[in-house]
């Protein structure tokens, strides 16, 4: 049983007395009190509706934008699922309350069940992009083992285009780049969402910290405008970003070490 919000009480039971296990080699947070913390905050924080809000706000200024010109081809927005329209901090708690970390198995248990929520102001917006005649395309790097539950989800709360031909999950590389550019030869995509950067550009892709945070500073006049980004506290390329993605170095370490340096 996925328990969908997790007890202030036991998240700081969690957040203060567990022993962290040995990390997992996913890009997920590293201890069970880090995604049961950051599970807390995306559930519980009236900031973090405000940040969707606000992300979701902009993608409708520039949408109404868009659609004051003409396009020679019909127009797209290209938009991740976790985290970006679908809320999986329900999976994060249940890890959490077992003391556990991501791992394949558990993250295809909870996928099977099709039962995440929406992030706020994702599906309004969707809809209304829908309804202005906007093609949406869900480019997901979860698996096409998880395509028929990854739909299931998006129709249970009536997500425009949730339907094969616009759901395009991970096959043989999590790069996001040619689904991207598959679209762009029949489309125009006017806006791309996403919580991660690697759902906007391959610059962002498998890049050191101090290469992120370049890319990000050079992309700036991007974000707010074609870029829009969601947060996500609980998981993201920032943290294998800090180790060069060798999943075999001793994490705690390092992230001890990181912490050091600030």
């Amino acid at each position: 049983m996925f328990s969908k919000f997790l007890p202030l009480s036991l998240a700081f039971t969690l957040l203060f007395a567990c022993k962290a296990p040995k990390p997992a080699a996913q890009h997920t947070a590293l201890v069970p009190y880090g995604p049961a913390f950051a599970a807390l905050w995306q559930q519980r924080a009236a900031e973090y509706k405000a940040l969707c809000f606000q992300a979701y706000n902009f993608a409708r200024l520039r949408l109404n934008e868009d659609l004051q010109r003409s396009s020679a081809k019909p127009m797209a927005i290209v938009t991740d699922i976790d985290e970006t329209v679908l809320d999986n901090s329900a999976y994060n708690v249940h890890v959490a309350l077992k003391g556990e970390n991501y791992s394949d198995k558990t993250w295809q248990e909870w996928t099977s069940k099709a039962m995440a929520d929406t992030v706020p102001g994702a599906l309004s917006f969707l809809k209304y992009a829908a309804e202005k005649g906007i093609h949406v395309y869900y480019i997901t790097n979860r698996s096409e083992a998880e395509r028929g539950v990854t739909l299931q989800n998006l129709q249970r709360w009536n997500f425009p285009d949730a339907d094969n031909e616009h759901l395009i999950p991970k096959t043989t590389t999590s790069s996001k780049e040619e689904r991207r550019l598959a679209v762009a030869k029949t489309h125009e995509i006017i806006l791309l969402m996403g919580d991660n950067l690697g759902d906007f550009s391959a610059i962002f892709e498998k890049q050191p910290a101090d290469q992120r945070d370049a890319a990000t500073k050079q992309s700036a006049a991007e974000f707010g405008n074609r870029f829009i980004v969601l947060p996500n506290p609980m998981y993201g390329d920032w943290l294998p970003a800090l180790f060069q993605y060798n999943y075999k170095q001793n994490i705690d370490s390092i992230l001890q070490t990181q912490l050091k340096n600030y």
